[in-house]
């Protein structure tokens, strides 16, 4: 009979793995980088598509939105090497840097900025055709989709939902972003059940600023209240992701289907947290293929 007794230990033994495998690969430096603002962090690295694969024709442009529970300690860097996977595979690469949670002691730190992270993302997203043209000319502009893991797949709903925000949001767009789609990963995507849930830490509460606020920013914020979208979504998740929990994927798939939209909800066995951006790891396969199907 299994000792229950082990399996949290041999879950976060797991896990660590996962996360040393994920992080043992060099960094990929970009073929150009670009600034949309004037804060060291408001910069956005591309790559271009190193082969042709699909049915021709410029490649489809990629935005990636790194994770990291908001935090300073986690910036783009750790997941150059998957925005470096994707351009092997036939994708030209947005990958996007934005402000995080202040950092004054040297670890952790705070989750998120209120609401510096959110006016990043959104000036970022509206740079983006302008840089990319520039930066990437052979990429094509009309077939866009965003991906983001943890706390990045959060921030790629985020953005495919600004034209449902509350009218007052500086960041509401008057009509939906013209993507192909979104595929996130692994996404802290309902901000309540992650709270609930103490997913990094309490990252989701102190994205919002803490107690006394996150009621009353969530509607500017939490992609499970801003349903339905109307553009394609994929949800990419490990069954044995103990950093985000299933239960938050499934929560805003379910809040999805209430509103009417279907949203995929891919389901990996025997997969944590960190081998979806891991190009070492067959579920990083499989999360190129499910932006694949969006973009082409």
């Amino acid at each position: 009979m299994p000792d229950a007794a082990a399996e949290p230990e041999n879950a976060a033994v797991r896990a660590a793995a996962e996360e040393k495998s994920a992080f043992s690969h060099p960094v990929a430096d970009p073929d150009v980088s670009a600034a949309y603002g004037n804060h060291p962090d408001q910069v956005i690295d591309f790559y271009a598509a190193r082969r042709e694969v699909g049915p021709g024709g410029p490649a489809p442009l990629v935005v990636v939105l790194h994770g990291g529970a908001w935090r300073a300690a986690y910036d783009r860097r750790h997941i150059s090497p998957f925005a470096a996977f994707l351009a092997d595979r036939g994708f030209a690469v947005a990958s996007v840097e934005y402000r995080r949670g202040a950092d004054p002691g040297g670890g952790g730190g705070a989750a998120g900025r209120w609401p510096d992270t959110f006016d990043d993302v959104a000036a970022a997203l509206d740079a983006l055709p302008a840089l990319a043209r520039e930066a990437l000319p052979g990429a094509d502009a009309r077939r866009v989709v965003v991906t983001g893991h943890s706390a990045g797949g959060h921030l790629a709903l985020w953005v495919a939902a600004r034209h449902l925000l509350p009218a007052d949001a500086p960041w509401r767009t008057d009509r939906p972003a013209p993507l192909r789609g979104v595929v996130a990963l692994a996404p802290i995507a309902d901000l309540a059940v992650a709270d609930t849930l103490d997913v990094c830490g309490g990252a989701a509460r102190q994205l919002l600023g803490g107690v006394g606020v996150f009621a009353e920013r969530r509607p500017y914020a939490d992609p499970v209240l801003l349903l339905p979208t109307g553009i394609a979504t994929t949800l990419v998740q490990g069954r044995e992701d103990i950093d985000v929990p299933q239960a938050v994927a499934e929560s805003y798939a379910d809040a999805a289907a209430r509103a009417g939209e279907v949203v995929g909800l891919t389901l990996l066995e025997d997969v944590g947290h960190f081998p979806l951006i891991d190009p070492a790891a067959d579920a990083c396969a499989v999360v190129a293929e499910e932006i694949a199907q969006l973009a082409w």
